[in-house]
């Protein structure tokens, strides 16, 4: 062997060394981005080179015992993804528009840390007594759309707010006596609340019903059920995982709501799940990106709906929102990736209109790791 390709061959397995290092590093540190920002990251980081090992690197990394099974499984997504070969490529780009959008809201989000309204809002959680979370879970078992709870006392107390006729009660274990009595902000009356949290899922502006219809019709071709039912004041939607029902996630939306609020609340759902926050699916139809902050994961949802909403002339209070979500520096939360924003945005965006056909199983696409 000619002394060329040894100086090769070892710089090759120090280069595979440094990009696995950077790779497990970066999932240390709840990031998970999209391929175009993965391979952007490696090329500053540790040069053009790393593009030569990054799918080496990827496949030897997806059996690493010492990564957790979502890490693995995020892994496995970006070495399935189209878009990794446009990236070491040089094709792949950024959708200019939608990151200027996003950089709007979250330049907004920031002035919006500093209003009246913000602080009443801080003010107002700060008051909330701190439950321990076997608590926490108790109430959720028995409301699980109750976000803000209390005594009976502390409403009245912290909040000038009392109950109201038949308020139902919910149990929660407490010291030196068996069980205490709480209750839900539903089930209180008084003081008024603060302004962010009156209409904060409220959308208006310019509004077509076939917009909702089509993106819900589009979620059952991703067997993703949608339902309309009575939540709480304070929780305007929830996506889980769905239950021996043959779909593979559920999306529950206020029915209080008018449409065109149903659907911005439905278009932060189902961000939710297509940027893979609950975890993928046996089929690969969205990512497990699950290893993420919580702040990080509310901030790439409302971004996500906003640039949707804002593309149809719909108008909402993301920027309000995603304030409580940033740094006390007012920075976004480490791990927020606009890539993933842009891309599931223009996802929503297609099936609010126009129908899709139901993706494909994983097997029928006959693809396999490269």
């Amino acid at each position: 062997m000619t002394e060329a390709p040894q100086l090769s061959l070892l710089g090759s397995c120090e280069t595979r060394r440094r990009v696995a290092g950077y790779i497990k590093d970066m999932l240390a540190k709840a990031r998970q981005p999209s391929a175009r920002e993965l391979v952007a990251e490696l090329d500053q980081a540790i040069g053009i080179e790393a593009r030569w090992d990054l799918e080496a690197v990827l496949a030897s990394l997806i059996d690493d015992k010492d990564l957790a099974r979502a890490q693995q499984a995020y892994l496995r997504w970006l070495l399935e993804e189209e878009d990794l070969l446009a990236a070491l490529r040089g094709e792949s780009v950024p959708d200019r528009e939608a990151v200027s959008t996003i950089d709007g809201l979250l330049q907004a989000s920031r002035n919006y840390r500093k209003s009246t309204d913000f602080q009443e809002m801080i003010g107002f959680m700060g008051r909330f007594r701190d439950y321990a979370p076997y608590n926490n879970m108790l109430v959720r078992i028995q409301n699980p759309t109750c976000t803000f709870y209390a005594t009976a006392r502390d409403w009245q107390k912290q909040f000038d707010r009392t109950l109201i006729e038949d308020a139902r009660p919910m149990l929660i274990l407490a010291p030196m006596h068996p069980v205490m009595l709480v209750y839900d902000l539903d089930q209180t009356e008084g003081s008024d609340l603060p302004a962010e949290l009156q209409g904060f899922s409220h959308f208006q502006g310019e509004w077509e019903p076939v917009w909702l219809h089509r993106l819900v019709e589009n979620a059952h071709r991703h067997k993703i059920r949608v339902d309309f039912k009575r939540l709480s004041s304070t929780e305007s939607g929830f996506a889980t995982l769905a239950h021996g029902s043959g779909e593979k996630m559920r999306i529950v939306v206020d029915e209080k709501l008018s449409e065109p609020s149903r659907f911005g609340v439905l278009c932060h759902e189902m961000a939710h799940i297509l940027l893979g926050h609950l975890g993928s699916d046996e089929d690969g139809w969205w990512p497990t990106r699950s290893h993420l902050g919580r702040s990080a994961i509310e901030v790439e949802a409302e971004a996500t709906a906003y640039v949707v909403t804002r593309h149809l002339g719909l108008e909402g209070k993301s920027a309000a929102y995603v304030s409580r979500h940033l740094r006390p520096n007012a920075e976004v939360p480490g791990g927020v990736s606009c890539d993933m924003i842009a891309k599931v945005a223009g996802r929503i965006e297609r099936m609010a209109t126009r129908l899709e056909p139901a993706p494909m199983k994983r097997a029928e696409r006959g693809r396999r790791l490269r």
